[in-house]
């Protein structure tokens, strides 16, 4: 009885968030560190996998309310380059859940999918999986999903360095010409985001205030917010309310 009238009461709250949200003052691009699944699972007594699918589970939901409120852009941080560390049998299923994510988020048909991070890191059938996922969805008109996998932040940056010089030395540009042409957008333009909106705003679930090297070079102008709750668990009140704190940050200092 208690936990159904919490329920109704968190939905309605949320409704009256969601009722006085401007949604001119709704970021266009929102990053999303998506952390907690394991110490959620912990704390439910279940096991890291099923943590794990469950944090898969809220992604779709999570992608329609940014949907309802006019977001353009969002990455989901996946797979970092330090979970190539992990226990194999922990890697191993989370690579197959996060194939599974894939190929789901291309199958709704709402959402166009792009891939960022080091493609060399992954399995075969993961990079298969991307690379379908980004063809079948190329031409969907609706919320770019960035799907962060396999990615660093200080690795985006050492590939972006790298590509740019493979493109001057393709072009015929000595090595003392790009260093006097190199600036910001030079290096922009090779980022594994490139000719996309840096993120408006950053949310962090399970109580951590680090960054952990995501967006390194795109994050350099955007809000944090981070949250208490662990990934699983978050709800749309939670979302509601990095938006209102958002907003209220954006007016502040003047957008």
């Amino acid at each position: 009885m208690r936990d159904n009238l919490r329920s109704l009461l968190v939905r309605l709250y949320a409704r009256r968030v969601e009722g006085h949200l401007d949604h001119a003052q709704v970021p266009k691009h929102i990053g999303v560190i998506m952390d907690g699944n394991r110490r959620w699972a912990k704390a439910s007594g279940s096991t890291t996998v099923h943590g794990h699918r469950a944090g898969a589970e809220k992604i779709e939901e999570f992608l329609g309310w940014c949907t309802e409120t006019d977001v353009e852009v969002v990455t989901l941080w996946l797979l970092s380059t330090d979970n190539f560390d992990r226990p194999q049998e922990e890697l191993v299923p989370l690579l197959g859940i996060i194939e599974n994510v894939v190929r789901a988020l291309a199958a709704d048909g709402r959402w166009r999918v792009h891939h960022v991070g080091n493609p060399d890191l992954l399995p075969t059938p993961m990079r298969i999986a991307l690379k379908e996922a980004e063809e079948a969805t190329a031409d969907i008109d609706g919320i770019v999903v960035n799907v962060a996998i396999g990615y660093g932040g200080r690795q985006e940056i050492a590939d972006a360095v790298r590509s740019m010089m493979l493109d001057a030395h393709d072009r015929g540009v000595s090595m003392e010409d790009l260093a006097e042409s190199v600036d910001v957008d030079m290096i922009g333009r090779h980022l594994y985001t490139s000719h996309q909106p840096d993120p408006d705003l950053v949310i962090r679930t399970s109580g951590e205030q680090r960054l952990s090297g995501f967006m390194l070079w795109q994050t350099a102008h955007s809000e944090y917010y981070f949250c208490e709750v662990f990934w699983p668990a978050f709800r749309k009140v939670d979302f509601l309310r990095a938006l209102r704190d958002y907003a209220a940050r954006h007016r502040r200092y003047g957008g």
